[in-house]
């Protein structure tokens, strides 16, 4: 569009340049008409340029005459009577004309000196028109090579553009293939930093992607982490029931034969030798039936309060339900020594007064289990800000290092040989832990060899003002 404006304007200069030469070249013309019969000789005398063309009616009559490359030459009568024909054929208002054999000219009438006559004067088109069309040309060789050469600058701009979306795509493809449906898996492709950039929409894209990665590869470490913790339940839930299931087999198939040799042998002594041997085995019956019932019971706990189930809210004071706890471990523990320090007003809070008092009860049960007969454990209540605070603290030997991180995981115990002379299932701490997250609180433990602080934090009510 702006070339072929700038088309049109030139070739208006260039018409008007073409008209100034005419009427320059008509001002040579003029004073020579007076003196020369023939427009032969008029452009004989002068200099013109190549192409001027004259037609004049003198005392010899109309004749004509145009200008080549070796001199004026005059035009014939039917040359004239082509031009005259097409002059007669052409607009009256227009300027320029076809001219037989001559080609496209602008021409334009002059007065004769001392006569009513007109001369006309003319110059050829061909320049004007080449020069348009060279510029033309110009343009659309300009035009397309820009055009060419936008496409490849625009090319190159949307590659270059487009490259994080294909590191996008490719780290897509590369996730895409890897197996997540078993085993450890982790997920460590991402988009390259450098093609990370939250300026842009694209950049935005990549750096989503990875966050993306970040957090499926977290989904699957725990999933993995979830999936060894369940295996070693069951196998530690296994281990557990198997024990007192092998000894109600032992004593049951004990007393069966104890029976059968009885019927075998009538005598009184086998009779009553036989019912001793069946009473104590229904004791240890008995024994290993109660210890799974308490597996099974702290086990649907353990799993009604993931569940967010069991807890009944009510208000609690935290200082009466220590006080309680300590003298039920009093006879359970008389080797040791038991102190307590509550404030004088209550510390109350709002929970589930039993699963509470299971809580201190779980941790006053482990300080007296993992230490030696002397030991001191002190119980303390405070109210600390906003939380209510239970500590149960023992000088006993510590726990083992090894162990701490697992602590309040489901069966574990510091005693790797599984003793069970404590009739234990390696649940306690793990229900006390199960039972204060319920409550919002924290459970916590600080150890060093003669040094354990067991630490209960609870959301607590607001103190009364004073």
């Amino acid at each position: 569009m702006i070339g072929i404006s700038t088309s049109a304007i030139l070739s208006q200069v260039l018409y008007v340049n073409l008209g100034a030469q005419v009427d320059e070249a008509a001002s040579s013309i003029q004073p020579r008409t007076a003196f020369q019969s023939t427009a032969e000789q008029v452009l004989q005398s002068g200099f013109f340029d190549s192409g001027t063309l004259l037609v004049m009616n003198s005392r010899s009559g109309i004749t004509g005459a145009v200008v080549g490359d070796t001199g004026a030459r005059a035009l014939t009568d039917d040359d004239l009577g082509r031009i005259a024909d097409s002059l007669q054929a052409a607009d009256p208002n227009a300027q320029t004309v076809e001219l037989p054999n001559l080609g496209e000219y602008l021409v334009r009438s002059f007065p004769t000196p001392g006569s009513n006559s007109l001369f006309l004067v003319g110059l050829p088109l061909s320049q004007v028109t080449g020069t348009i069309g060279a510029i033309l040309t110009t343009v659309a060789l300009v035009t397309a090579g820009g055009l060419l050469l936008l496409a490849v600058v625009i090319a190159i701009v949307i590659r270059l553009g487009l490259r994080p979306l294909r590191a996008v795509a490719e780290t897509a493809t590369r996730v895409a293939s890897l197996r997540m449906d078993q085993g450890d898996v982790s997920i460590t492709e991402r988009v390259p930093a450098e093609q990370v950039d939250a300026h842009t929409e694209i950049g935005q894209v990549g750096s989503a992607l990875n966050t993306l990665l970040d957090r499926v590869d977290a989904s699957l470490s725990a999933r993995q982490r979830n999936e060894e913790m369940m295996r070693r339940f069951v196998a530690d839930a296994s281990h557990e029931l198997r024990t007192p299931l092998a000894s109600i087999r032992g004593f049951s198939e004990l007393s069966l034969r104890a029976m059968r040799q009885a019927q075998d042998d009538e005598s009184r002594q086998r009779i009553a030798l036989a019912v001793e041997t069946t009473e104590q085995s229904l004791e240890r019956i008995q024994a290993q039936s109660l210890r799974m019932t308490t597996l099974v019971e702290d086990l649907l706990l353990l799993a009604r309060l993931d569940e967010g189930q069991e807890l009944v809210y009510g208000s609690v004071d935290l200082t009466r339900l220590a006080v309680e706890a300590v003298g039920d471990a009093r006879p359970a523990g008389p080797d040791h020594s038991w102190t307590i320090d509550v404030p004088d007003t209550p510390v109350e809070l709002a929970g589930d007064a039993s699963r509470l008092h299971q809580v201190v009860a779980n941790l006053l049960a482990n300080a007296r289990t993992h230490t030696p007969a002397g030991s001191v454990v002190a119980v303390s209540v405070a109210h600390e800000g906003s939380e209510a605070v239970l500590r149960v603290h023992d000088d006993g030997p510590g726990i083992d290092p090894s162990v701490a991180s697992q602590l309040f995981e489901r069966f574990a115990r510091a005693d790797r040989s599984r003793d069970r002379k404590t009739g234990g299932t390696g649940l306690g701490l793990s229900i006390a832990k199960a039972i204060v997250d319920a409550h919002h609180g924290t459970i916590t433990v600080r150890s060093t060899p003669g040094d354990t602080t067991f630490e209960v934090r609870l959301p607590a009510k607001p103190a009364d003002p004073a």
